[in-house]
């Protein structure tokens, strides 16, 4: 079963989770099922239009999700998905 990869910004909507099952053959039903388990995942991923928050870059296997086929990429048997928040600020 594919996996999400969840980053310690992350960890506490997921009870300290690093690692979560990912059901699904897509990013997008992958997701579902994360914000299922995991209700409070919904509002920090997504804004309230139902869209991937502009600040959430998610990766399958390394690959942006951006130059894939967004929400609709699909997702094997042993797939990572990776969820990276955007970094902001610097000097």
């Amino acid at each position: 079963m594919p996996r999400f990869v969840i980053p310690g910004l992350l960890q506490s909507i997921t009870a300290g989770e690093r690692e979560v099952p990912a059901e699904g053959g897509t990013v997008a039903e992958a997701l579902a099922a994360l914000t299922r388990l995991y209700p409070e995942a919904r509002s920090r991923l997504f804004a309230e239009d139902g869209t991937l928050r502009t600040h959430v870059n998610l990766f399958v296997n390394e690959e942006d999700i951006r130059f894939l086929r967004g929400l609709e990429t699909p997702v094997a048997e042993s797939d990572e998905i990776l969820i990276i928040p955007a970094m902001a600020g610097g000097s």
